[in-house]
């Protein structure tokens, strides 16, 4: 199913605000901004984002503790509910304000979109939307530590699995799979798409597997290693990091891991398959795990996400991906803001955090 930035009409607008998943599928639920809530968004930009500072920074969320109470109460209930009732995979929230012009051209390069200050509003509206889901925090591997970070084509990277290529098939993965503390929910918020390019997520409730595959992907038999952007970034421009000796470990001696986990018939789901093998030797975890690919490929859903759209995507409930595409380079490129949230930021204290508890390694 391929979204794109919806008319609100008032039809629409009432089937959205519920977050009750229909019979069937597991289809992303919607929901839409009204332009009373528009306003609200605008009110609420202004007041935090001189106060605070960029909400890229994690000594924003120190600063805005409750900053959350500022979003649009329909909004607000509706994340909540999503997040209490893990009823879908995704969701989608469509209207954020995002004027094209005043945006300026696509960044090359990630190292320039963080100094960027044009998007300051949206960044706003994904952080209130990330504290409504619980912790944001970042990586200090990735973007030079920021909490919020962008996801748009650079020059040389178009094969790379990462969001920073084009050319290939980002294929299906959890977010930042590799690891004990990955994120419960990614947000992406929709700055520029002009071309409609896809983000593709599957439900793993819509998998279909015999009993057998679910009991070998239920054990500890499967290797995932950090994907390479994590070690890349850090050897590239901080290569004393003090986090770099720690993601080579994890990449040369991973942990064994289970693939589901939780309840058997709706299981949570963990999986990066371009960084991941099977224990050697293992041709039956082999099988099963080739079985669940292609089953998430047989259920997966299109969605483009439109400048002013937010997708939020379930990281252990859903896998998701990028079809390829061809980028412009020339300052209209596809373009999203890209947010982490955990339940329990709590967990990452545990020898993963160096400076900030929301910035782990």
């Amino acid at each position: 199913m391929t979204i794109t930035n919806p008319a609100v009409d008032a039809s629409l607008r009432d089937a959205a605000r519920t977050a009750v998943a229909p019979d069937g599928p597991d289809t992303p639920v919607e929901y839409v901004l009204d332009a009373d809530e528009v306003a609200e968004l605008r009110t609420a930009a202004e007041k935090l984002g001189e106060a605070y500072g960029s909400p890229a920074l994690p000594e924003f969320y120190d600063r805005a503790l409750t900053a959350e109470e500022l979003l649009p109460a329909g909004l607000r209930t509706f994340l909540l509910s999503y997040r209490r009732s893990e009823r879908n995979a995704a969701c989608l929230v469509h209207g954020f304000p995002v004027d094209g012009d005043a945006l300026g051209s696509t960044p090359g390069h990630w190292r320039e979109a963080i100094h960027g200050r044009t998007a300051r509003d949206q960044e706003v509206w994904l952080a209130l939307c990330g504290l409504a889901l619980g912790d944001p925090f970042g990586w200090a591997t990735l973007q030079e530590g920021r909490i919020i970070q962008n996801i748009l084509p650079i020059r040389g990277d178009e094969d790379r699995q990462s969001g920073h290529g084009s050319g290939a098939l980002l294929e299906f993965h959890t977010e930042d799979g590799f690891h004990p503390n990955r994120c419960d929910y990614l947000l992406l918020m929709g700055l520029r798409n002009p071309d409609a390019v896809p983000t593709i997520v599957a439900s793993v409730r819509d998998v279909r597997l015999d009993g057998a595959d679910r009991a070998v992907l239920a054990e500890e038999r499967f290797l995932i290693r950090p994907d390479t952007e994590h070690i890349r970034q850090l050897e590239t421009y901080a290569p004393g990091h003090p986090a770099l000796p720690r993601l080579r470990a994890m990449a040369s001696d991973p942990a064994p891991t289970a693939v589901l986990s939780g309840d058997r018939l709706s299981p949570y789901l963990r999986i990066d398959r371009p960084f991941m093998d099977t224990l050697p030797g293992d041709t039956q975890a082999e099988a099963a795990l080739d079985r669940l690919m292609a089953e998430l490929s047989r259920v997966q859903r299109d969605v483009a996400v439109a400048p002013g759209s937010l997708l939020i995507v379930d990281n252990y409930r859903a896998v998701h991906g990028r079809r390829p595409f061809t980028a412009r380079y020339d300052g209209n490129d596809r373009w999203l803001k890209k947010l982490t949230v955990s339940r329990n930021l709590r967990r990452n204290l545990s020898g993963y955090a160096l400076d900030h508890p929301r910035v782990i390694v």
